[in-house]
């Protein structure tokens, strides 16, 4: 396997995580990284050696998962009962532990997809800002306003806070 094949390989539990948080589900997922290894396998001759495979596949991924996202949303189908045993039975520690992880899932689906999206890769994967606009093509302020308002949003959630009110105005 050459150098590229061995780059890829290294990605796959990184793809993994970020594609269960992104669909919510493990089955999903694990066809969404499959599908994602299969398009890089094919197109390997596009990567510029010496560029980061991982932001490379993580924009393949992203568009891939866009285009579900549209087809669910054209064509809506059934959908696979919730995981949420497994993460129960898979959560260390306390069942408190297992409802702070609940919280957190179920906050951090409650973010608009853009949101969720920064926040997932830069939080969770570690990728630059720079890195982030790569994946997302979008301009670098605007990861960072998007990550702004995600932490924020996740952050009045898991306080208890909810939506922002709204004032009114005279």
């Amino acid at each position: 396997m050459d150098d590229a094949g061995a780059q890829m390989l290294e990605q796959i539990p990184r793809l993994r995580r970020y594609a269960r948080a992104l669909t919510g589900s493990a089955a999903t997922a694990d066809d969404l990284v499959q599908d994602c290894l299969e398009r890089a396998w094919s197109r390997l001759h596009r990567w510029r050696r010496g560029s980061d495979m991982r932001a490379w596949l993580f924009t393949i991924m992203h568009r891939l998962n866009a285009n579900r996202v549209r087809r669910l949303v054209a064509h809506p189908a059934e959908y696979p009962l919730d995981d949420a045993h497994e993460r129960v039975l898979a959560a260390p520690g306390s069942p408190e532990a297992a409802l702070e992880i609940d919280d957190l899932d179920a906050a951090l689906a409650a973010l608009p997809d853009g949101q969720r999206e920064v926040l997932l890769l830069v939080a969770l994967e570690g990728l630059s800002y720079a890195a982030v606009a790569q994946v997302l093509d979008l301009p670098q302020g605007t990861v960072m306003s998007r990550l702004h308002r995600a932490r924020e949003r996740l952050r009045r959630e898991l306080a208890g806070e909810g939506a922002p009110r709204l004032r009114r105005i005279k």
